[in-house]
């Protein structure tokens, strides 16, 4: 059995970490190591996150300064020992089988780089999150696939981790972009679940509030891979955020003439095919 890293990156999430925590110790996939990290909180999560290391010396519990996810994440992922990285949101957690289920499944092939499982959404909003499949130009679109996801230790070093600059959201999306650029495999199974805690406030309905922090975000993604969305299969997102002025500008600064015209064409074709 391999060893899993999962990282569970705590900020004032105390009152949701001992269910984290005890879906982690409940795995039927014995050989983890489980990495706490507190991005500087202010409530009791050093407390309850000692505890559960003094329960287990599975638990391993680090501090920082508050410095936001992406940084959290790339700092317990660099102390880590596991082969796989299941990265795990304090509020969240997962069925007893999810390790078991993904660590299989990864290890079926070696082209496959990315698995995860069923969604099941619980808080303010209950149900099963019927997520579209994943395809890679779907995900240039929009992403489908959350955090909780397990990946192999090599390609987060081979890419270079999270991207610290990405502190308003959508980090994930990024770091999915760049982890499957070269079209590595993504195994969705249904057979374990994951359960994302749905809250009237949080970080992700504070972001897509703000239009400016939401745009700021899509067009870093676009300018930073420029390399991907300028080709032709990409047309969708084109046409999608045709009406982002700043990135529509900055598209049309890489495409070539020949792209532009392919483009043109594609979209008159599409006017008169209706």
């Amino acid at each position: 059995m391999k060893l899993v890293s999962i990282i569970v990156p705590c900020y004032n999430q105390a009152l949701y970490l001992n269910e984290c925590l005890q879906s982690v110790l409940n795995q039927s996939y014995t050989n983890w190591e489980c990495i706490i990290i507190n991005d500087g909180s202010e409530d009791e999560t050093t407390s309850i996150a000692t505890s559960w290391c003094e329960k287990d010396n599975r638990f391993i519990y680090i501090e920082q300064e508050n410095k936001g996810v992406s940084i959290a994440r790339n700092n317990a992922i660099t102390k880590s020992k596991g082969t796989y990285i299941l990265p795990l949101d304090a509020d969240d957690y997962i069925s007893k089988n999810y390790l078991e289920f993904c660590t299989k499944e990864i290890e079926k092939n070696k082209n496959i780089e990315l698995v995860y499982g069923n969604c099941i959404k619980f808080g303010e909003e209950q149900g099963e999150w019927n997520l579209p499949s994943y395809s890679y130009e779907r995900l240039l679109q929009y992403n489908m696939i959350f955090c909780t996801s397990l990946f192999k230790r090599s390609s987060f070093d081979k890419v270079g981790g999270y991207d610290e600059k990405m502190v308003n959201g959508l980090e994930d999306w990024e770091f999915w972009i760049r982890l499957l650029k070269h079209r590595g495999e993504v195994v969705n199974i249904k057979e374990c679940d994951f359960y994302y805690r749905i809250k009237e406030v949080s970080r992700n309905t504070n972001l897509y509030k703000d239009t400016e922090k939401v745009n700021l975000s899509y067009n870093y993604i676009f300018n930073k891979h420029m390399d991907v969305y300028k080709e032709p299969n990409s047309i969708e997102l084109y046409k999608k955020y045709r009406s982002n002025n700043e990135y529509i500008n900055n598209l049309h600064k890489h495409l070539s003439l020949t792209t532009l015209i392919q483009l043109f064409l594609k979209k008159v074709g599409s006017i008169f095919s209706r």
